[in-house]
Parts: C-alpha cells; structure tokens; sequence
C-alpha cells in the first residue's frame, strides 16, 4: 500500500540501492554505521524517499541528496555496537502523506516480546536471491527475542573452535528461531518499528545476522534507545517519544 510506511527511504550509491533508512526529521535519516565505510564521499549518495518501488518510484518520491554522515563514534566493525549512523539530507524534504518521520522512543520506553513489530526493506528476500523488479517494498511482522534466549539460540550449533557471537547491550533481537523470515542484505540500516500507544516507534536499526533467515539465527537490530544521548547530541531540536505501555 502506498504510504504504508512513509518513513522507509532507499539509501542508494551511483544509483542504486544498498541500505535501508528511516527519516526521523525533516532532514535527517537514521541507518547503519556498516552501510558507510567512507563517509567522506557524500557525493556518491542520494536518498530516496516517499517510494514504495524502486523500479519506477512515482508522483510522491523525492530524491535528495546527502549534506554529511555522521557514524557513532563507538562502532568497530561487523557485528560490534553502535551500528548506528545519522545521515544529514541537502536540504529539508516537505512532509506529506508519503513522506513523514517515524517516531525515536526516549529511554523510557521498552520494547516486549509481546509488541506488535514490523520490518521494512527492499533486500534480498533470501540468502540467494535479489528482490524482483519493480523491487517492491517488503515487509514482515516480527516478534521480539528477548536477550538470554537470543544468546542461547546463537550459543546453538556454533562451529566447533568459534566464538558464539554476543547480543550486546545496545542489541535487539527480532525473528524465529525456526528461521524461515528474516531481514537480509539489502535491508541493513532500515527499521523495525513497534505500535506504542497507538504510535509506531522506531525499536531498532537492521544490524546483523548470520546469514538470512536460518534456524536459531534471528535477525539482530541495534536498539535505538541505547544511542539516545548520540543521538540526541546531533540534532538536539529532535523530539522523543516517552512512553511506559506494554505491547497491549
């Protein structure tokens, strides 16, 4: 449905798509620190917003062009924190039914395994594959993982002399531990988002997986509560939403 989530833009490098993002201000759009690996090149990228196809976008997209990206300071690589950049737009977009931010949750807000969630994206639909033309906007419902089973379930079938990768602190986990559905490359840096008082509430950013979908491999989010004050210390006029309500 046109508008459905007129958050979700398409980060895109010489044209073509390769993150996801969520726009939080008029002119400011969260995405992964991964999805930059030189920050300094801001003229290779542009945004598109107010899309639900990539192949021919329509009357209500816009694309923009980037001013500056800003990658949290803590971020060390794959699979560390603070997988969380901020990218600056050119100039303010106009705010219609299409193209509107999502809201950024203050700290008081939690996020339950019992939340109605979604995640949104124009990646890979599985491991092997790449998203059909037109390229149409994906979604899925996911249920959050709490953090100890989470654990448990990367603890399971690890290759014998590896290291289980951790659920950091500022880390999320959404998905099935049957694997089948999942976000996948392509999605990185777009959000899942939570209904919070009848408000939808960005949880966390596209992180990290091991590969797509696979048994006891959920998909992995940075929570966006964790970089509060980062984020905060960059746009500074950004407006929060509190909130204490359960997923009910």
């Amino acid at each position: 449905m046109e508008g459905e989530w007129p958050w979700q833009v398409s980060i895109q490098r010489n044209g073509s798509h390769f993150c996801g993002g969520s726009l939080i201000t008029e002119q400011w759009v969260l995405t992964a620190a991964h999805c930059f690996s030189n920050t300094s090149e801001t003229s290779l990228y542009q945004v598109l917003l107010g899309a639900r196809q990539l192949l021919q976008p329509g009357p209500h997209a816009i694309y923009t062009r980037v001013k500056r990206v800003e990658s949290n300071p803590l971020y060390q690589g794959m699979a560390s924190s603070a997988d969380v950049a901020l990218v600056e737009l050119e100039a303010p977009v106009i705010f219609s039914n299409y193209i509107l931010p999502v809201c950024m949750p203050d700290p008081s807000v939690t996020f339950e395994t019992d939340m109605n969630c979604w995640v949104t994206g124009w990646g890979s639909p599985s491991e092997q594959d790449r998203l059909p033309n037109p390229r149409i906007l994906q979604k899925l419902a996911v249920p959050i993982i709490d953090t100890p089973k989470c654990n448990l379930l990367y603890s399971t079938d690890t290759e014998s002399g590896f290291q289980p990768k951790a659920i950091k602190d500022d880390m999320l986990c959404a998905g099935f531990a049957e694997g089948k559905k999942d976000a996948c490359k392509g999605d990185s840096g777009g959000p899942l988002v939570c209904l919070v008082n009848q408000a939808w509430v960005q949880a966390g950013v596209i992180s990290w997986g091991e590969g797509c979908a696979r048994r006891n491999r959920p998909g992995v989010y940075i929570r966006v509560t964790s970089h509060y004050n980062w984020i905060h210390r960059i746009i500074p006029d950004l407006r929060f939403q509190s909130g204490r309500a359960g997923g009910h």
